[in-house]
């Protein structure tokens, strides 16, 4: 009688050799394969304690990226009354200010954003871009399913910001790695002492090949500034003393599109201030064709209000009360 065969071995998982080896295994095991903890644990020969720690720790380092897709509430009513107003294109997020603090507004309006900035960009596309938090909102929240090769160009000096939410590098190099485009920079203050200096930057040869792409942008995405203490960038960013704020706000000035300060009724100000700033001229910005403001939250509506009386911005994306305070403006 011939002998029973003995039941054949099951071979042992390979255990990864290194950290990130193992925190990649565990992550696919568990997000891709769709095996248990207890699974997974048994296959690696660890507890499954341990598997929810790297699990956790996959996460924490940005190896493993959870996001939940939603569509984003929008109010058409003011989206076609901003049109009819201003004969812009509108997205307005439908945003409770009163049940949300000022970053989740941004949150909503960076969402809306970017998907309008995304669908307006290919892989032969020069995008310039402006800086703030509202700009930092939209590049947090860019995803694309393809790399997309566009030139990513820095409309504004560097601001040498505190924080990296205001700063114009950083989001030019955020969004290029998102994108897989490439990031062309401004390698120079934005504010200098003398209009002399700032032109003779715009002139140096370390940033020509930036400056001359400025002529060459098809769509621009940029913050709407404001000249509120409260909410005004320059100001939390650390770059102009409340002095400077002041004096601006003496000139009539209640906002700017990068560096380009405007009173309420859209009309040019604070020139002498204007002509200390490296970044893109009023020309070269009115002559690109997508123009696309982001702004929202307590503040923005009068900054908002100006930069479309004076055709800065033909593309607007803002919130539901920001947008009831412009068309009541």
């Amino acid at each position: 009688m011939p002998k029973p065969r003995a039941p054949a071995k099951t071979r042992a998982a390979k255990t990864p050799t290194t950290r990130d080896q193992l925190l990649v295994a565990v992550s696919e095991m568990y997000y891709v394969q769709g095996l248990t903890q207890d699974e997974i644990s048994s296959q690696v020969g660890v507890t499954r304690s341990m598997i929810s720690r790297l699990l956790k720790e996959a996460r924490h380092r940005g190896i493993v990226e959870i996001r939940v897709h939603r569509q984003e509430q929008r109010d058409s009513r003011l989206e076609a009354a901003l049109h009819a107003q201003f004969s812009i294109e509108a997205y307005v997020a439908a945003a409770a200010e009163q049940t949300g603090a000022l970053e989740q507004v941004r949150r909503l309006i960076g969402r809306v954003a970017a998907g309008v900035l995304v669908d307006r960009i290919t892989s032969t596309t020069v995008l310039g871009l402006g800086w703030g938090t509202s700009v930092s909102a939209v590049v947090d929240e860019v995803q694309v399913a393809h790399p997309c090769p566009a030139r990513i160009v820095q409309l504004v000096g560097a601001l040498g910001a505190r924080d990296l939410d205001y700063d114009g590098h950083n989001a030019v190099q955020r969004l290029a790695e998102r994108l897989g485009g490439e990031g062309f920079f401004l390698h120079a203050p934005f504010l200098v002492d003398s209009h002399k200096t700032a032109q003779q930057l715009l002139e140096n040869q370390s940033v020509r090949e930036t400056v001359e792409l400025f002529k060459r942008c098809k769509v621009a995405l940029t913050g709407i500034g404001s000249t509120d203490p409260r909410f005004s960038g320059y100001y939390h960013a650390g770059y102009v003393p409340i002095s400077e704020l002041e004096r601006l706000r003496a000139a009539g000035a209640v906002g700017d599109v990068c560096g380009h300060h405007l009173d309420q009724r859209g009309r040019e100000v604070a020139r002498s201030f204007d002509g200390r700033l490296v970044t893109i001229s009023r020309t070269d910005f009115l002559a690109i064709p997508k123009r696309i403001g982001v702004a929202g939250g307590p503040g923005k509506a009068d900054p908002v209000l100006a930069a479309l009386r004076a055709g800065y911005i033909n593309v607007l994306i803002t919130d539901s009360g920001t947008a009831a305070r412009i068309l009541s403006g």
